[in-house]
């Protein structure tokens, strides 16, 4: 495990593994890194120092993050890392459930946790926590999360990914036919749901930009929320 990685370069840096985890799998909050093409990764880096990948959410935590990280970090770190998190294959990680009712929950270290006080309508909206709360704050990477997603939006994800449904194209033309990439292109199965639907709309709010999202600009941009939550409940289903 590279030294960026399992301990960063404190106070500069923090350890990529500590949000992203050490096997790469990453959380809700950000993004798994496992099995991404280290030359996509090294890319995402350099648009954070070069400030072309921000958030329509400046107040979020994790851009802001990735930017203070990616400013600091050597070329040579960069690339270790990207090697490192690239060589490891992206495992089963999250539970998609299609649901109208879900566990009443609140924010605690950037994600939704249960709150164990009984259950509210989940509307259009899509709800991630972790399966076990506990080793989940123990930064366990083997113990994954369950993302709960509105009533019949695989379906109509699924439309929307394999048609464009009329606002799009195909997501395979870009990202593959098994979603799981081509190329520099990274692989959508299987990811977090909510981290896919805060990509789509970044890149549509224009604050994503960078060598690889000027392909996306037209992709996305006729794209509603509600297609956005559709589009992540179906990719995130899918077997990586």
């Amino acid at each position: 495990m590279p030294e960026a990685v399992a301990h960063g370069r404190r106070p500069a840096m923090r350890a990529c593994g500590f949000c992203h985890l050490a096997n790469g799998q990453g959380r809700p909050e950000n993004a798994s890194l496992a099995g991404l093409p280290a030359a996509y990764i090294v890319q995402q880096m350099a648009d954070f120092k070069n400030g072309e990948r921000k958030s329509a959410e400046p107040k979020m935590g994790p851009p802001s993050a990735m930017i203070q990280d990616a400013k600091a970090a050597t070329d040579e770190e960069i690339k270790a890392a990207a090697a490192y998190f690239s060589s490891f294959p992206f495992k089963k990680w999250i539970r998609v459930v299609e649901a109208k009712e879900v566990p009443k929950t609140r924010i605690a270290g950037s994600m939704h946790v249960p709150t164990n006080d009984g259950t509210e309508p989940l509307g259009q909206r899509i709800i991630e926590m972790p399966e076990d709360l506990a080793r989940t704050e123990l930064r366990d990477g083997a113990s994954g999360f369950v993302a709960y997603v509105p009533d019949g939006s695989i379906a109509k994800g699924e439309s929307i990914v394999k048609t464009g449904g009329g606002k799009s194209i195909a997501c395979g033309t870009c990202h593959g036919g098994d979603l799981k990439g081509l190329g520099p292109v990274p692989p959508l199965a299987g990811r977090s749901p909510s981290y896919t639907v805060r990509q789509l709309f970044d890149l549509q709010q224009g604050v994503r930009k960078g060598t690889w999202s000027t392909l996306m600009k037209s992709a996305v941009e006729k794209l509603t929320i509600d297609d956005m939550i559709a589009i992540a409940a179906y990719t995130s289903s899918r077997e990586p």
